[in-house]
């Protein structure tokens, strides 16, 4: 069966939501979200690959859409498909939604986003999450996003636990953001993240490239490239 390490960064994976169609660099392969949801009539599609080394990794899907008739949810789904040599891989899919309470331009976003993730093979839950993130705006270059919430992870020896982690965001220009995060799930080691992402032309791509330690719980490095396109 496939390790909870992979397990847990799938989890991860599949609470990520990307944000607005401008360059930001929340959602993807980035651990901690924002508070805003996609731009609503619009959809998009992120997908990004994650290494742990030359021997495990996943690969991620992500459709998603905000209705008009709903602007301030988000619609959308995840599939996960996770290897490790000397093991079974696997495939999670399931829901991601998210709920934006409080828009950004008044001063402090703030939203709710939920996911579950269900194992291809065994068709029971393998991982859950829900979480409150914050964004606050520092400047007209830079934002604080903020997480706090529960995540489950059924291979865990620790299944349930709290969830939190930070994520600082600066505009180069209106086609580069740099990003840094740290974050932690109760029980476990510590996280980060750093990356850069461009947006050419401000338009409907961002690409990304992200070096990480413990973005799974373990794994003492990452690297993940990302692709998103909008509609």
């Amino acid at each position: 069966m496939i390790s909870k390490a992979l397990i847990l960064g799938a989890a991860f994976a599949a609470s990520s939501l990307l944000a607005a169609p401008m360059a930001r660099a929340s959602g993807g392969e980035h651990v901690i979200d924002d508070a805003a949801v996609e731009t609503p009539g619009a959809c998009h599609l992120e997908t990004w690959t994650t290494r742990f080394s030359s021997r495990r990794g996943l690969v991620n899907f992500a459709p998603a859409c905000t209705h008009r008739a709903w602007p301030r949810l988000e619609l959308g789904a995840g599939i996960h498909h996770a290897w490790s040599a000397g093991e079974a891989s696997d495939t999670l899919l399931g829901p991601a939604l998210k709920l934006n309470l409080r828009p950004e331009e008044s001063g402090l976003g703030l939203g709710l986003a939920g996911s579950a993730a269900y194992g291809a093979r065994t068709g029971r839950l393998e991982a859950a999450g829900l979480l409150v993130p914050l964004t606050v705006p520092v400047g007209r270059r830079a934002r604080l996003n903020l997480n706090a919430g529960w995540s489950h992870v059924r291979t865990d020896a620790r299944r349930d636990a709290a969830f939190y982690g930070a994520q600082l965001e600066l505009a180069l220009d209106r086609d580069i953001i740099l990003m840094a995060e740290s974050f932690r799930r109760a029980g476990g080691r510590p996280g980060g993240q750093f990356g850069v992402r461009w947006t050419p032309g401000g338009g409907r791509a961002d690409l990304d490239i992200v070096a990480g330690r413990r973005i799974d719980g373990g794994s003492p490095r990452a690297v993940s490239l990302g692709l998103t396109l909008r509609r």
